[in-house]
């Protein structure tokens, strides 16, 4: 934190060889996480980025103990939001909050910075950014930290519009097939995020705002893995005035590069536990942070990812937070999927239909309201889901197994990811320095 860090020093001394840069994420953990997993990636790539993390002093308090780069250091405004414990009371004032009452201090923030700052990468929902940016020639990556799929739904929103597709009754036509958007294969209606046809207007409106601030950014960067939704992104890299980067999957990785499942006798408990389990009998079951933030539970759904690439772990019951897809993609494990809100339906829908790697847990989508999945139904579909004797179970795991491979080829040294950060570095660092 203090400036008497080497590495700061250094920067002080010769400032243009340093690369400084802002991080902003969205005060949310599925979004604090991979703009996290990114700095420890770009501080991997070079030894010359120095990044400045800004947060609320809240979540300073949830995240100050974290493991982080030493390049990458904390910084922080005043708790100008609501607490993260209660944002889930009123959604729509939070997200109100973030949009209107951040950008001032972080503006005050920014004069008091001791380095230049060569860029801003700012989290898609805090879209005040670009314009702080333009007011001060800076550049800004925009991090869109769910799927590149939903992104293009939200971009393309007016064509829903047109089409008779909002507003619409999903009672009524939740089972209309939309086929029009560019990049994503057919779609039905109730597979679209769940704000689109919520009660609430306030919250979607927020996310086209945002969405549409993204083309007067400088950067569009996916946390999705290229060859995962290609069709997607060369859409928006074709359309785009300005370099689009997967840099995905911004997963902790890094942290992963020996396998769990050798002897966890220092590990956790249930690491051990699992250690005693025949292969691919384990359900991993999590639901998300937005509605649980004790620290202790954040850091057993950080772990939970150690868990995930434990050869014991023969499935994954998942709410389809993008950030918990990216792991089970990446750790070649099938998905039971249980969408609840927002982006989780379409992120099911890709899970099961496109790259076919999971079974929805609710078979029909439309319709019935609440209605609660019967244990009895669990059960069965559980015991069909880990049995290894079935063919379409085989089928599913080798499916999972390749899009697995696929993810660890994009971020191996000339994958597509590693190009791609290469390129942003190289991109922000020369801009700077002209």
């Amino acid at each position: 934190m203090s400036l008497n860090q080497p590495e700061i020093l250094q920067a002080m001394e010769s400032p243009r060889s340093i690369c400084h840069v802002v991080a902003i994420p969205y005060p949310g953990r599925g979004h604090v996480n991979p703009m996290m997993n990114l700095c420890k990636l770009l501080c991997s790539k070079t030894p010359n980025i120095v990044i400045s993390f800004v947060v609320t002093e809240e979540w300073l308090g949830f995240i100050s103990s974290d493991d982080k780069p030493v390049n990458v250091r904390f910084r922080t405004i005043p708790n100008v939001i609501p607490s993260e414990f209660d944002r889930a009371n009123n959604f729509p004032a939070f997200i109100a909050a973030v949009l209107t009452k951040m950008e001032a201090p972080f503006e005050e923030l920014l004069d008091r910075l001791e380095l230049p700052v060569a860029a801003i990468i700012a989290d898609t929902y805090v879209a005040w950014t670009v314009r702080v940016g333009q007011r001060r020639n800076i550049p800004v990556a925009s991090l869109w930290t769910m799927s590149a799929s939903v992104f293009s739904i939200f971009h393309h929103f007016n064509l829903l519009v047109q089409n008779h597709h909002f507003p619409a009754d999903l009672s009524e036509q939740g089972n209309d097939r939309v086929d029009y958007i560019p990049g994503l294969t057919p779609i039905c209606l109730a597979d679209l995020p769940t704000i689109l046809y919520g009660s609430d207007r306030q919250v979607l409106h927020h996310a086209l705002d945002c969405v549409s601030s993204v083309p007067k950014a400088q950067y569009l960067l996916f946390t999705t893995v290229y060859e995962l939704e290609f069709q997607v992104i060369d859409v928006f890299k074709a359309n785009l005035p300005f370099p689009v980067y997967a840099i995905g999957p911004s997963i902790p990785y890094l942290d992963l590069k020996q396998p769990c499942s050798t002897t966890s006798l220092n590990g956790p408990d249930y690491l051990q536990w699992l250690d005693l389990q025949p292969r691919g009998s384990v359900l991993y079951v999590s639901l998300g942070s937005f509605l649980s933030v004790s620290a202790a539970q954040m850091d057993e759904i950080v772990a939970g990812l150690r868990v995930l690439c434990h050869s014991s772990v023969g499935g994954f019951w998942t709410h389809c937070g993008f950030n918990s897809t990216l792991e089970a993609v990446y750790a070649g494990v099938p998905m039971l999927t249980f969408p609840i809100f927002m982006d989780q339906n379409p992120n099911s829908k890709q899970i099961v239909e496109d790259w076919k790697v999971g079974w929805r847990v609710k078979k029909n989508k439309v319709g019935e309201g609440e209605h609660l999945v019967s244990r009895e139904e669990i059960a069965e579909l559980v015991r069909r889901f880990l049995d290894f004797e079935s063919m379409e179970q085989m089928e599913m795991r080798q499916r999972a197994g390749k899009v697995g491979e696929t993810c660890q080829t994009a971020i191996a040294k000339g994958g597509s990811t590693d190009i791609n950060l290469d390129a942003f570095i190289k991109d922000i660092s020369e801009r700077h320095h002209h």
